[in-house]
Formats: structure tokens, C-alpha cells, sequence
């Protein structure tokens, strides 16, 4: 992106990317127009391989995709299936997710993904918060069976026939699916669900596919939890698909690229990066259930995949499986430089990922980035320029007025990938007076119009009248050998309002002191962004949740706990 894809406004802080209708690359404008211009595209090609249980692999092309989203429709409409209803989609990344996902869009109805990675009780909340009426489900998932924790959320589920369900417990809900099993009760199987949409003629979807418009609401995907409950964000057919189209240029990928991950598509940046960015290029998805370090290398061989993704954790594991050293990694192309992955003997890169980037699930991820390849030096450690389309200001947090160019403030956005609104707010309590939606984090912009992400506003640590930013400090830690993980905090203090507490995860428990680290970091921080106190955790301290962010206020009081208990 050169300095000219954007404007800035240098009496205040806002920056303005290129107009929408000057973007090139992009297609239709819903879910189900961008799977039919890809299978136009690409229609013979492999789109995408799923792993079955024993090992062996199925295949489908873009046209067998096509085909089978097109049969989860039909039996939508079969079942009743209205427009705008809301389809539940609980499964890993497998083939049927992606039918699924499409396949409710064609109908007309709301794809919601929903997390495997849900305890009973939050599979309760979402399916009553996100009020779906279809739930096309996969029946177990590692320990999880999810038709025994949906019967025991309400027994009418096992004892109702098919098509039967009703039941005040979930009031919306009339259709259940489940794939990988038999099917009991209400719960159809899968291969029952899809018999029942041979009924429908052709035409007929086509006609409703064909109302199904980019203002319409498309997709209801759910925020980590990483502060609270989920929230249930809405989105238009036309942001999740501008995203799709855009994320296979802005991450530099090839014609016909080969990707991996095992993350869940049932996070906004995994669908819009993974799928999207490997669809509309023409690629192939190679699909892992559940992530197995040593299955997952052996996919990486056997299917010469150039593009993988993954979280820092799981790279970590990679790296210690016991295959590692005998693995085949050629063909990777798409690793960034930094990445542990691009270690390994075989792997040849010089590839840049497009770290700097900043986004939300409520603007259906990116709406600043700069693309693959860009230096540090080029992006000055910024998190991007605004997309095309969008606008950015700083405002004060406190008057909701623009702050002077370059002053820190709350980062607030608008555009053509913001969200339609939250699940029970009215949209007139989320966006601001000029239709901004005010994210809660900290931030400031240059006179280059580039963004400078400086996290959760209330992650922002006060600590003897200065401000300081919990990220700069831990990506000076992460910096450090032997430090796995790193997370930041501030805790109460009576005299200086908050102290500066670092969680590190280091790879080698005691590898490193708590003296040590903190005489280290002299070197690269001021003395008053060093950290009070580093305490020394286990992984599994730092309380990940399912889309591997670390929960920052049940770290905040752990941290606040040890400390007392050390003192006491």
C-alpha cells in the first residue's frame, strides 16, 4: 500500500483510506456470490482436503463445494428454513463446516458459527443468546460429546422425533443435524438432514439466493470472552465478503496456494484470513480437526503446503514434536522470517508477514494493515493505514472529541466491514453521533496516517502519574531468550494507583531470574515502565481462551493473589 491509498486530516486525528469503489479485486458481495465466483474461477481445482478418522483423506473441488452447500440449502428450505433466520453451526474445521457456513448463506439464512471449544454452560448462553433455530452440529469433538451435553441442557432434545422439537428451554431452536453420528431424538443425521432437501427444485434456490443482497445480515459470529461473555456481533453479507476477497492480496498469496491450520473457523480472523484468503486465490484448504503437532507435520509434508498459520503456542509445539527433524517442509513458502517454523532445515523463506495490522470481530477483522512484505522500517512499528472505505480518529476517551494529530486517545472506526450491531444493544449505544464505533482501545495516529495500536484502554497501567502501555513491555520481554509467553498487568497499589506486574512463561521453568530479566530490560525501557515484580508461571496459568487470548483480568487478579500470599 503506497503513502497515496490514504488521506489524513492533519488538524486532527483522522485518516481516511482510498474509496471503496477504487479497490480492485473485488467480486460479489455475499457469501453465496463469492462462492459461486470462486467455483466459476476455479471450478475443477481442488478446494480443499478433510482427514477422516482413519486416516484417509477426502477431496473436494470447487464445483463438489458448490455442490454441497447448495444441498445443505435445499434441506434448510425443506425444513422451513426463513430468510434471516439464524443457522447454528458447531463443528471443527472439517468439510461439512464450510457446507454448512455456505450453504445457510445460499438459503438466506444467518451462518453462526458457534465454538467447540464451549463448556456446557457457555453452549447454553450462546445457543439461547444468538436465538438460532438450526443447529447443524458435529457429535463429538476429543472429549466432548455434544449430543449427550445437549440432551442434558434440555432431555427433549432425546426424546423428541425429528422435525418435533419444542421446548421453551431453547424457544427458537426447531432443527437439529449432527454430523459423525446416527442422529437421536430430535437430532437428525446428516445424511438425513441433506435427504430431505431432494425435494427442492433447483430454481427455487436460485430464486433465493438471488434475493440475498450485501446489506442483508449474513454472518453472527461471537468475540473470544476474553473480557466477558461473549458478545454476539452481526454482520452484513457485504463486510465478511469484501474481507474474503481482500485477504488472499493482503497476506501475498500465491495462485493456487495450499494452507493448514487447525485454529477454528468459527473466529472472524481464521474464516476471513484462512478461508477467504485461500478461496478467492484459488487455493486449497487442508483441514485439521483438532491440532496434533505430529499429524499436523505430517500434513504439511504430504500435502506440500505453502501457507501455514498458526498461534505462537502452537509453533512452539511443532517445533517439539518428534517428528520435527524428519519432516519435509520444502514447500512452504508463505512463513515469516521471524516464525520458529522457518528454522527447520528444509524451509527456505523470505517472506514477511503482515504483522501490522490492526482489526476487530466488529469490523470483521482488519480495517487498518499494511500487506505481506512490508519492513519495520517501512510500517515504523505501526499497526497499518486505514483499508479502503474505512475512516479512523483518536478521540478523547472521556469527551469523544477528536484529539490533536499524534496525541494518544480511543481508537474509533467506520466502514464498509463495520458490523450491523451487537445481539441485544441498540446500534445508537454503540456508534457514536457520527456513526464511529468507539473500540475501546488505546491509540494514536502519525502524520503518515498510520495507526499505533496501544491496547485495551483499561489494560492501560497507571502507575505514579505515567501511563504505560502493557504491550511495549512485553514485547521487550518476549525479546528476551527463553522467554515463551509474556503478559503484562497492572496491580493495585496504595501509594502509586497500580504497579507493573509481568506473567512470563519461560521455556525452561527458572531459566531466568526475576533480577535478571528486570536488569535485561534497563536496556530497551525507561525505569518507570520496568516491571515491578516478574512472576514465573506455568502455561496453563495464563488462562487462554479457545482463540488462544490470554484473559487479562483473571491474570490481573492471580497476579494480585501471589503477590499478597508472598507478603503475608
Amino acid at each position: 500500500m503506497s503513502s497515496h491509498d490514504f488521506v489524513v486530516d492533519r488538524s486532527v486525528s483522522i485518516a481516511r483510506g482510498l474509496p471503496l469503489s477504487e479497490e480492485a479485486g473485488l467480486g460479489e458481495l455475499t457469501l453465496g456470490g463469492f462462492l459461486r465466483e470462486v467455483t466459476s474461477l476455479y471450478g475443477g481445482r481442488e478446494a480443499l482436503v478433510h482427514r477422516l478418522d482413519d486416516g484417509s483423506r477426502e477431496r473436494w473441488s470447487y464445483c463438489d463445494l458448490w455442490g454441497r452447500s447448495r444441498e445443505v440449502a435445499k434441506a434448510l428450505m425443506a425444513t422451513g428454513l426463513g430468510k434471516g433466520e439464524r443457522v447454528g453451526v458447531l463443528m471443527t474445521n472439517r468439510a461439512e463446516f464450510l457446507s454448512a457456513m455456505f450453504g445457510a448463506a445460499l438459503a438466506g439464512g444467518v451462518a453462526t458459527p458457534i465454538s467447540t471449544f464451549s463448556t456446557p454452560a457457555e453452549l447454553e448462553y450462546l445457543i439461547e443468546h444468538s436465538a438460532v433455530s438450526y443447529l447443524l452440529f458435529e457429535e463429538s469433538v476429543l472429549k466432548k460429546d455434544f449430543l449427550e451435553i445437549l440432551c442434558g441442557l434440555d432431555p427433549q432434545i432425546g426424546t423428541s422425533a425429528p422435525g418435533l422439537y419444542a421446548s421453551n428451554r431453547f424457544p427458537f431452536l426447531r432443527e437439529l443435524a449432527v454430523v459423525g453420528g446416527k442422529g437421536r431424538g430430535a437430532a437428525r443425521s446428516w445424511h438425513g438432514f441433506l435427504d430431505l432437501g431432494r425435494a427442492v427444485a433447483d430454481d427455487r434456490l436460485d430464486a433465493r439466493a438471488k434475493s440475498v443482497v450485501p446489506a442483508d445480515p449474513g454472518a453472527l459470529f461471537f468475540s473470544s470472552g476474553s473480557t466477558a461473555r461473549p458478545k454476539g456481533i452481526l454482520s452484513a453479507h457485504q463486510g465478511v465478503s469484501l474481507q474474503m476477497w481482500r485477504m488472499g492480496r493482503q497476506q501475498g498469496l500465491s495462485d493456487a496456494v495450499r494452507s493448514w491450520t487447525a485454529n477454528g473457523f468459527f473466529w472472524s480472523g481464521n474464516f476471513a484470513m484462512i478461508i477467504g484468503g485461500t478461496l478467492s486465490m484459488g487455493g486449497s484448504l487442508i483441514l485439521q480437526r483438532t491440532f496434533h503437532p505430529a499429524e499436523a507435520l505430517d500434513l504439511l509434508q504430504a500435502e506440500r503446503v505453502t501457507f501455514p498459520f498458526a498461534w505462537p503456542h502452537q509453533w512452539e509445539q511443532l517445533t517439539a514434536a518428534p517428528n520435527w527433524q524428519a519432516a519435509d517442509l520444502s514447500s512452504l513458502t508463505f512463513v515469516d522470517t521471524a516464525c520458529p517454523i522457518a528454522a527447520h532445515p528444509t524451509v527456505t523463506t523470505a517472506w514477511i508477514e503482515p504483522r501490522h495490522c490492526y482489526g476487530n470481530t466488529e469490523t470483521f477483522t482488519l480495517s487498518a494493515a499494511f500487506p505481506a512484505m512490508t519492513t519495520a522500517d517501512d510500517a515504523a512499528e505501526s499497526h497499518g493505514v486505514p483499508l479502503p472505505g474505512n475512516l479512523i480518529k483518536i478521540v478523547d476517551p472521556l469527551t469523544g472529541h477528536p484529539v490533536p494529530l499524534g496525541e494518544n486517545g480511543e481508537v474509533a472506526v467506520k466502514g464498509p466491514t463495520l458490523m450491523l450491531g451487537y445481539l441485544g444493544t441498540p446500534l445508537f449505544e454503540t456508534l457514536d453521533e457520527e456513526g464511529y464505533f468507539r473500540t475501546g482501545d488505546g491509540g494514536r495516529l502519525d502524520e503518515q496516517g498510520r495507526l499505533h495500536w496501544q491496547g485495551r484502554l483499561n489494560d492501560i497501567i497507571k502507575t505514579g502519574g505515567a501511563n504505560v502501555s502493557p504491550l511495549e513491555i512485553d514485547e521487550a520481554i518476549r525479546a528476551l531468550p527463553g522467554v515463551k509467553m509474556s503478559q503484562t498487568v497492572g496491580v493495585p497499589h496504595e501509594t502509586l494507583g497500580e504497579i507493573v506486574v509481568s506473567c512470563v512463561v519461560f521455556h525452561v521453568a527458572g531459566e531466568m531470574s526475576e533480577d535478571a530479566v528486570r536488569e535485561k530490560l534497563r536496556a530497551v525501557l525507561a525505569s518507570y515502565k520496568i516491571p515491578r515484580r516478574v512472576i514465573g508461571l506455568d502455561e496453563q496459568q495464563l488462562g487462554l481462551t479457545g482463540s488462544a487470548k490470554i484473559k487479562t483480568s483473571e491474570l490481573r487478579s492471580l497476579a494480585a493473589k501471589w503477590l499478597a500470599n508472598e507478603t503475608a
